[in-house]
């Protein structure tokens, strides 16, 4: 769509609210839900907290259902909305941070992928090791390049009979883990604190899920037929994407009943391969890998967008080029060097979460302070006026700097990062309050100023 061109055509707004749901569920029926349950697990929490942790971290979709009802409203897609709030230039921030976002998923997809595979080798009798490893990693990178020449609509429907297969198989494997389920161990798992094991829980599965959705809920939302009730596109936003990972992050957290590695294990995905019957591992692995390709292509194609909106424009060819040689040497790193998935993906978690939390706070206080008649279409064009709105922006970097302060992990550590903000996430909501505050002070300062002005006039 030309840049020019703000509004979604009246003629490309066709999703339904039921549709709706199908998309942002077929995007979260993933396997990365049970990883999801296996961090949760990992904060040493009673079954009562897990189970809560999960089901308040699923509801971070209120986010994105909150952007795709703006969406919908002034039918107009995330980050041109986002100009709004950062000014045309500032908001190349946010669009870097899109491109951080969706390279960072594209490498912890093709990892994903790679550990599935190496689980499968055990059907064949492959030991597990660096040449084994390697192996899998060639064959789930081939599978995501050849896939690149399928057509949009091929993927499309690839991903749907995936995902309907994966649905079915997934169920029946929540049936095993309810059944296998060590249940006397899990009532009697002892609490942690509600503030220093519960709450980091919630923020890292927020920080993956919600708050990281957020930034494609209005391009989603955007595309809704006109008819269709405000209330309808968050329901359907939020139900779609929060249903599935909380049922997956319950079977996660139920898997650890039955293997309790699960939480430190360096491939999360071997630990629940051992716990299925081999049929069954056999296919919904297979399903799973395959599931990944299509995400994959899509965030490959996404991310040469997005550099494009940045103001940095290259061929197809090129694109693949320069995201497929980053795609390759992060996983080369986590699986050869680093050796541990689910500490490098965590890190992962922590510092996207600080960044899209502060951006995603700032975006809806910007909606509700200053665009609550709608917003002005003349903000969004390359031709706007205004290049830098620096409330927005100075907001943003004071939001991320104070997640940072409270921050510590495998390579920083903030001066503020003790007590209970020692080794946790806590620095996504210490951020995302900071950016509140933040845009009530530049709410306070703009009103203050428009008080004088009037009483000048």
């Amino acid at each position: 769509m030309d840049d020019q061109v703000i509004k979604v055509p009246e003629s490309d707004k066709t999703l339904t609210p039921g549709k709706l749901f199908y998309n942002w569920f077929a995007a979260n029926i993933g396997v990365m839900g049970f990883v999801y349950g296996a961090i949760i697990v990992s904060y040493r929490l009673s079954f009562i907290q897990a189970i809560l942790a999960a089901l308040v971290g699923a509801l971070s979709f209120l986010v994105p259902g909150w952007v795709a009802m703006i969406g919908q409203r002034e039918g107009v897609t995330t980050f041109k909305l986002s100009r709004a709030a950062y000014g045309t230039h500032g908001n190349k921030i946010p669009n870097a941070i899109a491109w951080f976002n969706m390279v960072g998923w594209l490498a912890v997809n093709v990892i994903t992928g790679t550990l599935l595979l190496v689980s499968l080798f055990q059907v064949i009798r492959l030991p597990k090791n660096n040449v084994t490893t390697l192996i899998a990693l060639l064959i789930f990178g081939s599978f995501v390049l050849l896939s690149g020449l399928l057509k949009e609509a091929t993927l499309a429907l690839i991903q749907t009979w995936l995902s309907w297969i994966f649905g079915v198989v997934t169920a029946v494997i929540l049936v095993l883990f309810l059944v296998k389920a060590n249940w006397q161990v899990a009532l009697a798992a002892p609490s942690n604190s509600w503030l220093s094991g519960f709450l980091p829980a919630v923020s890292i599965v927020a920080a993956g899920s919600g708050i990281s959705w957020s930034m494609a809920a209005a391009d989603w939302g955007a595309y809704v037929k006109p008819t269709t009730k405000p209330a309808a596109t968050f329901c359907h936003t939020t139900l779609g994407g929060a249903v599935p990972l909380f049922i997956l992050m319950a079977g996660g957290v139920l898997l650890s009943t039955i293997d309790p590695t699960l939480a430190v294990a360096s491939n999360p995905f071997d630990a629940m391969y051992q716990v299925l019957p081999s049929w069954i591992g056999v296919i919904y692995f297979l399903v799973a890998a395959g599931g990944l390709v299509p995400q994959c292509i899509v965030s490959l194609r996404s991310a040469r967008i997005n550099l494009a909106t940045i103001g940095i424009r290259v061929s197809q060819r090129t694109s693949l080029a320069v995201h497929g040689v980053i795609v390759i040497l992060i996983p080369v790193y986590v699986l050869f060097i680093s050796g541990n998935f689910l500490s490098n993906f965590e890190l992962f978690l922590n510092f996207l979460g600080i960044c899209l939390a502060s951006w995603v706070a700032i975006f809806l206080c910007d909606s509700v302070m200053f665009r609550r008649t709608g917003y002005d279409m003349n903000l969004m064009t390359t031709a706007s006026p205004v290049r830098y709105n620096w409330g927005g922006i100075v907001s943003w970097l004071i939001a991320l700097t104070t997640g940072f302060m409270f921050t510590n992990n495998a390579v920083w550590s903030g001066p503020f990062a003790h007590g209970m903000f020692r080794d946790n996430s806590l620095g996504v909501f210490m951020a995302a309050i900071a950016a509140v505050i933040c845009m009530v002070i530049v709410k306070l300062i703009r009103t203050r100023q428009l008080n004088v002005k009037r009483v000048a006039e």
